[in-house]
């Protein structure tokens, strides 16, 4: 649907909002090498092909609550629109991986969660390609993208406090992905050292 779409009121496209200047202004200046992760991470995808068959509308926000199943049917209504935005697909695919974590965060064996997220994943693209191909060479991006939704978590965790007029800080669950993004950690952390299943996706409050 989103590749034949033709909008008559043209929503923003992701660098629109996901730009230096924006990071530059919304993240505090006390995380520097925050900011230069971020910044690298964004001249990295403005080299990436924006083709028809890569970039176009997404949900950019499509997870577990937002969509629903008729198990008579197997329909799938999605609904949530509001972040929707011009970006690549992958992205969506990358926010179901770090949704997905949510089904084995709780095992302490990281093999297992490995196993388990491969397949997991396979199923997930499994559904998507029954509607639509994926070239090979966007699919091996899958560490990129999901760098990217670290970002995009941080970034809505800064514009939530900025909009509520609250002073930056930075809880547990925030300092973990500033820690992914600063060291570079692949997959959100969860097949580092960084993660523990007693703790989800949490580490050291970070002062700033």
């Amino acid at each position: 649907m989103s590749k034949g779409y033709a909008p008559v009121h043209r929503r923003y496209s992701f660098f629109d909002k996901y730009n230096v200047e924006y990071i530059d202004n919304l993240i505090p200046g006390t995380l520097p090498l925050l900011k230069e992760k971020m910044v690298e991470l964004l001249n990295t995808l403005e080299g990436l092909d924006r083709n028809r068959e890569s970039f176009g509308m997404v949900h950019f926000d499509y997870n577990d609550g937002n969509y629903s199943i008729d198990f008579d049917t197997g329909q799938i209504t999605v609904y949530d629109f509001d972040n929707s935005c011009y970006c690549w697909y992958m992205f969506d695919l990358a926010g179901l991986w770090t949704q997905g974590v949510g089904w084995i965060q709780f095992e302490p064996d990281a093999g297992k969660r490995k196993k388990f997220m491969d397949n997991y994943f396979e199923t997930v693209l499994e559904g998507y390609k029954s509607e639509t191909r994926i070239e090979n060479s966007i699919l091996d991006k899958l560490p990129l993208f999901i760098q990217v939704t670290v970002m995009e978590g941080i970034v809505d965790a800064f514009e939530v406090m900025r909009n509520n007029g609250e002073e930056p800080e930075c809880d547990e669950d925030l300092s973990y992905l500033i820690k992914c993004l600063e060291d570079d950690i692949p997959y959100k952390g969860f097949f580092h050292e960084i993660y523990s299943c007693e703790e989800p996706f949490e580490c050291e409050e970070r002062n700033i």
